[in-house]
């Protein structure tokens, strides 16, 4: 295991009706704010009448964000920027999911920088020295970004999606109550829940050894991936399934397992290039290319992580490293499968002579992959056998 140092300053709220706690969080932060949001699913839940009302009580100036868009755009973050600027506000509420946050999250870091916002992305994360704090209420499990540091975002005038990361933009506090997420649609439940595993796989798909701790944690999340998942499909209210799913994508990527580790994060490039082209659902584009992913890396050195997924993860006993890690693949396979998801790049509308393109957008910055590295020639490979 590495040497690491570990901080999570976010307050979690988890649990029934802890939107309650919204107007004492509020009151340590400001008294005008900017609430971020996407369509009208938190008008039509009651979510945003309950807190506009606690804003209300709290006598707090309240400018509006919405139509943050899935796979938020950087006229978005502008645009929220611009109000801020406009009307001094110095706080930001998400309500939503993980598009909605990492848009807050982008105008945050953009109030106090003098240039445009995308230079942000463009020029690293030293370039981020203020933020203005934001605080988030959680209605889909999946990105975890009501829990750390990172955002997301798409320029569609140069079809480019980039992140960012600092923990200037991690939220002060997150609402996490899984009622919020019952109304939820199958679509996006799946799609979630391939967010959460995708994670996790980024971080468990590691050659470092030692981090055993971090390596059963992974598991025991996947775990809870896979029984819980299609439970949540097939009864929405569940609320045992929606709170595991909830916490479980908290976790997954607040930095608890990548510490200690050299994490991969291959796959998360190639589908940041495909949705930033076709403005693809991210579980679903990461769907389609994980297991192609699997079977590209697996080689006799790295066949041992695969095998304890067979066994850790699938329960499989018996059999050699490399026909485990076979086996667990096509688990994951008939899990996607499982949950309706689209299996290729064919069924989500992508042009087959647009994938050299997708390729070259995946390393703008060079190879990727730790697990094992991937060129651009590797990434076109995957691309080609995902379509």
């Amino acid at each position: 295991m590495l040497d690491f140092e570990y901080t999570i300053s976010t307050k979690i709220f988890f649990g029934k009706n802890k939107t309650m706690k919204l107007g004492n969080e509020l009151n340590h932060y400001t008294k005008r704010m900017l609430l971020v949001y996407g369509g009208g699913s938190i008008k039509q839940s009651g979510i945003y009448d309950s807190v506009h009302k606690i804003i209300r009580e709290h006598n707090i100036t309240c400018k509006e964000l919405s139509g943050v868009q899935p796979n938020p755009r950087i006229s978005s973050v502008r645009n929220g920027i611009k109000l801020c600027r406009q009307n001094g506000l110095d706080f930001i509420l998400a309500v939503g999911g993980g598009s909605v946050i990492d848009c807050a999250k982008a105008i945050a870091a953009g109030v106090p920088y003098d240039g445009d916002p995308w230079d942000l992305f463009l020029q690293g994360d030293s370039k981020i020295k203020r933020a203005i704090p934001i605080g988030t209420i959680l209605t889909i499990a999946g990105t975890g970004s009501e829990m750390n540091g990172n955002a997301v975002i798409t320029n569609e005038e140069t079809a480019e999606k980039l992140a960012i990361h600092s923990d200037l933009i991690r939220p002060k506090f997150s609402i996490l109550d899984p009622t919020n997420t019952f109304t939820v649609p199958k679509e996006q439940t799946a799609a979630g829940t391939v967010d959460i595993m995708s994670h996790i796989f980024e971080q468990y798909f590691s050659l470092t050894k030692g981090a055993f701790i971090q390596d059963r944690l992974a598991e025991s999340m996947l775990s809870s991936c896979i029984h819980y998942g299609p439970i949540v499909m097939n009864e929405p209210e569940n609320y045992e399934a929606r709170a595991n799913l909830m916490w479980t994508s908290s976790l997954a990527l607040n930095g608890l397992l990548s510490y200690g580790k050299i994490t991969d994060w291959a796959t998360h490039a190639m589908e940041h290039a495909l949705s930033a082209m076709y403005d693809v659902t991210h579980g679903v584009g990461l769907a389609i290319i994980i297991p192609h992913w699997m079977e590209y890396v697996l080689n006799d050195t790295n066949a041992y992580k695969f095998a304890d997924y067979a066994k850790n993860v699938w329960g499989f006993t018996e059999s050699d490293d490399m026909s485990l890690a076979k086996e667990s693949i096509e688990k994951t396979k008939e899990f996607v499968r499982q949950l309706d998801m689209p299996t290729t790049l064919r069924d989500v509308g992508v042009n087959k002579h647009k994938l050299t393109e997708m390729a070259k957008k995946s390393v703008p910055f060079g190879d990727i992959g730790k697990f094992k590295k991937l060129n651009e020639r590797d990434v076109l490979t995957i691309l080609k056998n995902a379509f």
